[in-house]
């Protein structure tokens, strides 16, 4: 894709009826294993290349794209996008010249280059497996999956904006199974970013610290009574809480929704939404994290976004159109899964930063609740902000001190309803070490989710204990 086929592409886009146009050309490599029993039962190397076209005329977008882009193929994309948008006759020639093209590096770790070691990856399942076997005699099974992929894309754009990015991503989870006396106990420990096998070399991240966690909680889940029922007072815990943050919250500040008036955060900028101990950003900008980019994927250089600061909203996630639409600046928030999508309002690695309450403390105010040190699935209802959520590893709470675990629990409310209820924020923040992806009309993107130890006054939690 050379700047003559990208820039005559736009140019068509534009005779033929646009305001504004696109070229978005991607190339990914992914090489994936699963093991399973002891023995990598899947192996895979995929390699897809495409590109899209987008075509904006008003308010109305045409999109197409080709599997196979040639200067003829391209060409016929813009034709095509441009006839979605509006159905307009031809114009004259808006010459396009593209500006150099810019590149950023410093938010991946990019040790390894281009190489990908097969064997280096099945030593890393291989390591788990063995270490998470060992842990205990009541582990049973183990499980795990690793993904190394690089993804390389080339942003053009009728502005003459041009831009390119070379996104790094592995992935590496463990899955422990325990069993006795006819209970099975399940855990899961994942870590990786916008990074390469090596990551896996230092002290924090190794296939052991995640057999062990995962095998932890995996015993945890194996002794865990079943959880009570009824409306008590939560600790949500750091890193992994924030899942709860991103759903429950998250979606209801993306763009799109808001222009539309489906969030009921719509028009509420300036407006109490929450606690004033709550304040959240989105960041594209956190050096490694699974969320980030150096742009995104309208070629904007992400940001540091405030959303909520002081319980007050401050603003939206954006993308090039809603933000044009609402009449304020993009976010770096533009996202899609591949070069078949459009781009959408989309979150990148969103949190709440750390509070002033020392986590002991917020454990000893707690008389009778739960802790919830993770979250599993969930579903929330974006219109409304109602939420429920499985419990993935949680205790009770009794006279100020964490006792037995708990299993079969979960948690029911409104997003913004919880946020008012939060009564302190812990002095631990930090971002969860999972691999979380995030799904929005039926695309899939990775994201990073974070937060302190927070709790809330009050929270309804599903449970099979009625005692």
């Amino acid at each position: 894709m050379n700047d003559e086929v990208l820039a005559a592409a736009l140019e068509r886009a534009l005779r033929e009826g646009g305001d504004f146009a696109d070229v978005f050309w991607e190339r990914r490599i992914a090489r994936s294993y699963r093991l399973q029993d002891g023995c990598i039962r899947e192996a895979s190397h995929v390699c897809t290349e495409g590109a899209g076209v987008r075509v904006v005329a008003g308010e109305s977008s045409g999109y197409a794209y080709v599997d196979d882009p040639t200067d003829a193929t391209l060409l016929e994309a813009a034709r095509s996008a441009a006839a979605i948008a509006r159905n307009a006759p031809a114009g004259e020639t808006r010459r396009i010249a593209l500006a150099p093209v810019a590149v950023r590096t410093d938010l991946y770790d990019l040790r390894d280059g281009d190489g990908h070691d097969a064997q280096r990856a099945v030593a890393l399942l291989v390591r788990a497996d063995r270490r998470a076997r060992a842990y205990d005699s009541r582990i049973v099974a183990v499980n795990g999956h690793l993904v190394d992929e690089v993804q390389l894309v080339r942003i053009a754009r009728s502005d003459g904006a041009s831009s390119e990015d070379r996104r790094p991503l592995v992935t590496l989870g463990v899955q422990a199974i325990a069993a006795a006396n006819g209970i099975r106990g399940v855990g899961y420990a994942a870590d990786g970013g916008r990074t390469t096998l090596s990551f896996f070399d230092g002290a924090e991240a190794t296939p052991e610290v995640l057999a062990d966690e995962a095998s932890r909680i995996a015993l945890v889940n194996l002794e865990a009574r079943e959880a009570p029922a009824g409306e008590m007072e939560m600790i949500i815990g750091c890193g992994g809480g924030g899942v709860l943050l991103h759903e429950a919250v998250g979606h209801g500040l993306e763009g799109d929704f808001n222009r539309r008036g489906t969030s009921l955060y719509s028009g509420l900028v300036g407006e109490r939404v929450a606690s004033e101990l709550v304040t959240i950003y989105d960041d594209g900008n956190l050096p490694i994290e699974r969320g980030s980019c150096a742009i995104d994927d309208e070629g904007t250089p992400t940001s540091h976004t405030v959303l909520v600061e002081r319980g007050r909203l401050c603003g939206y996630l954006q993308d090039e159109l809603n933000a044009r639409l609402m009449g304020v600046a993009p976010t770096g928030n533009g996202r899609r899964q591949s070069f078949r999508h459009l781009p959408q309002p989309r979150m990148c690695n969103t949190y709440m930063p750390a509070g002033e309450w020392d986590v002991d403390e917020i454990i000893r105010s707690t008389p009778r609740g739960i802790y919830a040190r993770s979250f599993a699935g969930g579903q929330v209802e974006i219109g409304r902000g109602d939420f429920v959520f499985m419990i993935a590893e949680g205790y009770l709470v009794e006279n100020g001190r964490i006792t037995a675990p708990v299993k079969n629990a979960t948690v029911t409310g409104n997003g913004p309803e919880i946020m008012r209820r939060v009564v302190a924020v812990g002095n631990d923040a930090r971002l969860a070490r999972r691999h979380y992806t995030c799904g929005k009309n039926g695309q899939y993107v990775p994201v990073g989710v974070g937060m302190p130890t927070v709790k809330v006054s009050s929270i309804l939690v599903g449970g099979t204990n009625h005692g």
